[in-house]
């Protein structure tokens, strides 16, 4: 007889939020409310759908093989509260984010490539298998939240980009546009926001390429129309609206390292007994329930992605 021993992110699937709950529009809407909160996500949620090539491609099938210690956060609390510095610095940025036009949209790959390439996005996309993984999500700034993510595996746009083998890391950069993003204006952050990975880290199973969430695609303020999902490491290493992905020797240095590289390095892997220098990382904030929780190592993603660190255990990862 085969026993299978559960993984730590794991829980049965009789405790997570039943599929239909979130993949029917209607029944979202619905739950939403009344009120001009409700009122905003229902109007991003039909706007988002309605104005993408590449709606009908969701909602994608999910892969089970990715599954949550905790109820799904719900879509309207999500879509509410986010970390997008182009379109300011608190969490209420959902309104100023519709500023984002995420079509037409051009992706650059280039660097150690067989052959430098743009394309757009919707025709990468389209060419992609795309599937739904549930992800929890742990912010740097100690609180986290789950989320229904679409995409692919990041080891599937390398593959189509064909790196040569002298490449040793991956490097992403995001729009620079500060007519369509006034956070662009600040003069005292290093835009455009770059983030990067190792190779071994890129084609790990976890690195997700995001085009959609709760069964469509992206809305603006989570990134649209394509962002990156590395769930064993703090959020700010998953970069938004991608433009440009190239293929380096060196290691990049990161959005958030250039402005305090003793508070945000360029590993960034969860872990409870490395405090921020300001503040401790042993517990997070559930966004929805404010319930509090003992944080994890790599987020509960441990299984997967300690390999990649073998040799660096004395080494604080968190930077």
């Amino acid at each position: 007889m085969l026993i299978r021993s559960r993984k730590s992110w794991e829980i049965p699937e009789r405790e997570a939020t039943p599929e239909a709950f979130f993949l029917n529009r209607r029944d979202i809407l619905r739950g939403l409310g009344a009120g001009a909160v409700a009122s905003l996500a229902a109007t991003q949620v039909l706007a988002a759908a309605e104005a993408d090539p590449t709606a009908s491609l969701y909602p994608a099938k999910r892969n089970d093989a990715f599954k949550l210690d905790r109820p799904l956060t719900p879509e309207s609390t999500n879509a509410h509260y986010n970390n997008f510095y182009e379109y300011g610095t608190d969490k209420t940025i959902s309104a100023a984010a519709q500023q984002l036009e995420p079509h037409p949209w051009q992706i650059t790959i280039d660097g150690l490539v067989e052959k430098p390439m743009k394309l757009d996005v919707d025709d990468l996309i389209k060419a992609m298998p795309l599937e739904e993984r549930l992800y929890r999500h742990r912010c740097v700034e100690a609180w986290s939240m789950t989320i229904p993510w679409t995409g692919f595996s990041l080891a599937k746009l390398i593959a189509f980009a064909k790196p040569k083998p002298e490449a040793k890391y991956i490097q992403m950069e995001t729009f620079l546009d500060p007519k369509m993003a006034p956070g662009q204006e600040m003069p005292f952050y290093p835009w455009p926001y770059i983030e990067g990975l190792t190779m071994a880290e890129a084609t790990n199973e976890l690195a997700f390429m995001v085009t959609g969430a709760y069964g469509k695609p992206l809305l603006k303020q989570f990134g649209a129309p394509m962002r990156l999902a590395v769930p064993w490491k703090y959020g700010f290493k998953s970069i938004k609206s991608i433009t440009k992905i190239s293929f380096v020797t060196q290691q990049p240095n990161n959005f958030w390292q250039q402005i305090a590289s003793n508070e945000y390095g360029f590993w960034a892997n969860v872990n409870p007994a490395v405090p921020h220098p300001r503040w401790s990382q042993a517990s997070e904030r559930i966004l929805g329930t404010m319930e509090r929780k003992p944080t994890l190592l790599f987020n509960g993603y441990e299984d997967q992605v300690a390999s990649l660190y073998k040799g660096m255990e004395k080494l604080p990862l968190y930077r």
